[in-house]
């Protein structure tokens, strides 16, 4: 079967490995689509410290069922449609503890400290596959990001007498935007492309800010009355936006934290206290956010095309990747489909 690894800094090689079995407990996938995130993108421009060495990328999936390991109830069909939950959870430290598994302290994500999804098959244990049903394929993949918003709103607290600025409107932040409008909420999306706040806005943003144009916290008081936000979720990973997320935020506001900055970010502390601010972290997902984002997939009324820029074969993943790290700004998926799946 064919498999991609991210084998180094802008390194993309594709090997032909043996086909793996599903052992005890376990679910043999043949991949139907597997989606590249950010975190794949900056282990391909060697940036992801988490990432191990010549990792497989790949954590969002569509795929189907091949076969069943000893012991896996046949409640699940081969030929099924299911994504994946792709984290770990050790159970007993404090995050497991309280119930909040999706923030394990030893969590191994897929396509991350552990060998990914982007081959042709697959084998994982049975508790991590979710079955989906009236969803096409394709979308599967879109299932992982989007939940990862979807819990980046749960975590805001987020409810329909809220403004809500999402910072940021990649997949995982046009999950925040989707999740905060089934709320009810106001919501004001910020990104540099403009084809990402109209998607934004399709998708029931009230309102869209260019940084290009105007200053984020600025912008957010004209359409607040200068108040600011109540809710802020920074969903870029950069020190201008982390400080933005802080300044934008209303008096007792609440600001959720999704992406990684690379580099070390300044605050005007006192921000924090005299704004008597919340400053919540937001870690991968929960199954709960898995089943939301399902539901809302199933009932879409918009056409979700424009959520997938490109979809490729695995011998021109690293093209694509390539492509990604030239222009950033116009990628929302980069989608990896394989010829085993003969369809879909």
């Amino acid at each position: 079967m064919k498999v991609v690894h991210i084998a180094g800094e802008r390194n993309v090689v594709v090997t032909d490995e043996a086909r793996p079995v599903a052992g005890a407990g376990e679910v043999l996938l043949r991949m139907g689509y597997v989606g590249f995130c950010g975190s794949d993108l900056n282990t391909y421009l060697g940036r992801n410290t988490m990432a191990r060495a010549n990792v497989i990328p790949g954590h969002e999936i569509g795929a189907t069922v091949e076969a069943l390991g000893a012991g896996v109830a046949d409640d699940l069909a081969i030929g099924a449609t299911v994504t994946v939950n792709p984290y770990t959870a050790c159970g007993v430290c404090s995050s497991c503890r309280n119930l909040r598994a999706n923030a394990c302290r030893y969590n191994e994500t897929l396509g991350v400290q552990r060998d990914g999804a982007m081959r042709e098959y697959l084998a994982v244990p049975r508790e991590k596959v979710i079955p989906v049903s009236g969803v096409a394929l394709r979308d599967c993949a879109l299932i992982e990001p989007m939940s990862v918003g979807f819990h980046a709103v749960a975590r805001a607290e987020v409810t329909d007498t809220d403004t809500v600025v999402v910072i940021g409107c990649g997949m995982v932040g046009l999950g925040a935007v989707v999740r905060a409008v089934q709320r009810g909420a106001t919501v004001i999306a910020v990104d540099l492309a403009e084809e990402k706040l109209d998607l934004a806005r399709t998708l029931g943003a009230r309102h869209g800010i260019c940084p290009m144009r105007e200053e984020i916290a600025a912008a957010v008081g004209e359409l607040t009355g200068g108040a600011g936000a109540d809710v802020v979720i920074e969903a870029v990973g950069s020190p201008v936006t982390y400080v933005a997320a802080v300044e934008a935020a209303a008096f007792t506001g609440r600001v959720v934290c999704i992406g990684y900055a690379k580099a070390p970010v300044t605050f005007q502390t006192k921000l924090f206290v005299q704004k008597e601010l919340d400053i919540r972290g937001s870690r991968n997902a929960m199954p709960d956010d898995f089943r939301g984002v399902i539901r809302y997939l199933q009932s879409a009324k918009v056409s979700l095309d424009p959520f997938v820029t490109e979809v490729v074969g695995p011998d021109d993943a690293g093209r694509a990747l390539a492509d990604w790290a030239a222009d950033p700004g116009r990628v929302f998926r980069i989608l990896v489909r394989f010829a085993a799946m003969g369809g879909g």
